[in-house]
């Protein structure tokens, strides 16, 4: 699936820097940009070279907006059509899909998603999805000693360049979250929340793991946008997963979807021999042990699955889910992934199971993508709900 990438605001911007230094050179990848107010959060930028990258907004001075909501949004709407024309030159009209990458908590790139997204959908007969990082319950709570950060700052993003230094100060955060994400929802096919509070480990602040939490979010949209794309015909998948089937799978009413992903490394072919049957993709005989590669598909669905998602889904239950599993083609057996589908259909309740493979030849580790949407309400999205209720 052929996706444009765009980083709105710093926090946006520097995930999809990351996904540019990840997956550069991949086919999935069709076009990435990076908008911000912020020239200095322009500049820190690596993989993004600078004809993608655009500042908007010269009222904003060439910094932030500290978090100004309500400034972002009239930035947004007066300068939507100038940011699509600014993505021009990489003829996203090839695109398949739009992946709008925000800090949902902060000014600038909260501001302007919405009114963005509002101006692809008219331009592009192709949905807009939106990834929201959403802020920490302590990001908010850290508010009020002093000037208020920025879910786009440097030094106060979840998924930035923040400093260990001080904490974030965003009293403002959550509103802002849960007014971006009512206004995504509206104009996007679907949103992909991740729920950074989640994702820190005992001890860890935000700062700490930035670059972590970076990788987290670009490998879970690379897995996602990626999976259905083979670079040859020895990489052809037997269930093809295209545009349509994720546009089935996440719907297109602005529901909120949760990706979880799991890897578990193999033997590579050539480093020994095996035996086993019930193989497929493979152009040479395979000596694989049958039950290592029904075990390893069965350990990545199920963690994919149960283990941590981009934001919780409640009781793990979905009205739609999307299976793709993938990894060396000696690897894929077929029982296993009919098998993996059932319990699927079992965990999450999901009347059918779409699903796809994803060969990788020469590849070391089996992977497996579970997508859910039509999910209960997830206790975090509530509570941002909530702070403007």
């Amino acid at each position: 699936m052929r996706v444009h990438v765009i980083g709105l605001g710093g926090a946006g911007g520097r995930v999809a820097d990351r996904l540019a230094t990840d997956s550069d050179g991949d086919r999935f990848l069709r076009g990435v940009n990076a908008f911000d107010t912020d020239a200095a959060a322009l500049d820190a930028l690596r993989s993004i070279d600078e004809p993608r990258r655009y500042r908007f907004g010269d009222a904003a001075g060439g910094g932030g907006l500290d978090g100004d909501l309500h400034a972002a949004r009239r930035l947004g709407d007066a300068h939507a059509s100038e940011l699509g024309r600014a993505m021009d030159d990489q003829q996203p009209s090839l695109a398949e899909a739009f992946v709008l990458v925000v800090g949902v908590g902060g000014g600038a790139g909260a501001g302007v998603a919405p009114a963005l997204a509002e101006e692809l959908t008219r331009l592009y007969d192709v949905p807009v999805y939106a990834v929201g990082l959403l802020p920490t319950p302590a990001e908010s709570e850290a508010g009020g000693s002093g000037r208020p950060g920025d879910s786009d700052s440097p030094r106060s993003s979840a998924t930035g360049d923040g400093s260990a230094e001080r904490p974030p100060e965003r009293p403002l955060a959550e509103k802002n979250a849960a007014r971006t994400l009512e206004a995504l929802s509206d104009r996007c096919a679907a949103v992909f929340p991740f729920d950074n509070a989640e994702w820190l480990r005992p001890g860890e602040t935000v700062a700490d793991a930035r670059d972590r939490l970076n990788g987290v979010v670009a490998e879970r949209v690379a897995a996602l946008f990626g999976a259905g794309e083979a670079d040859g015909a020895d990489s052809t998948p037997q269930q093809v997963l295209d545009a349509s089937d994720v546009a089935r799978a996440v719907g297109d009413d602005g529901e909120v979807a949760a990706v979880g992903h799991a890897t578990q490394a193999v033997e590579p072919l050539e480093s020994g021999s095996r035996f086993g049957l019930g193989l497929f993709g493979s152009s040479e005989p395979a000596e694989i042990d049958t039950s290592e590669a029904v075990s390893a598909i069965e350990t990545t669905i199920r963690k994919a699955t149960r283990g941590k998602n981009t934001v919780e889904v409640p009781d793990g239950r979905a009205d739609r889910t999307l299976l793709v599993v993938g990894g060396p083609p000696a690897w894929l057996n077929r029982e296993a992934i009919a098998d993996g589908r059932r319990w699927l259909e079992d965990e999450t309740g999901s009347g059918a199971i779409l699903s796809g493979d994803a060969p990788v030849p020469g590849g070391d580790e089996v992977f497996a993508l579970v997508v859910r949407s039509g999910i209960d309400e997830p206790a975090r999205v509530r509570e941002i709900r909530e702070s403007i209720a």
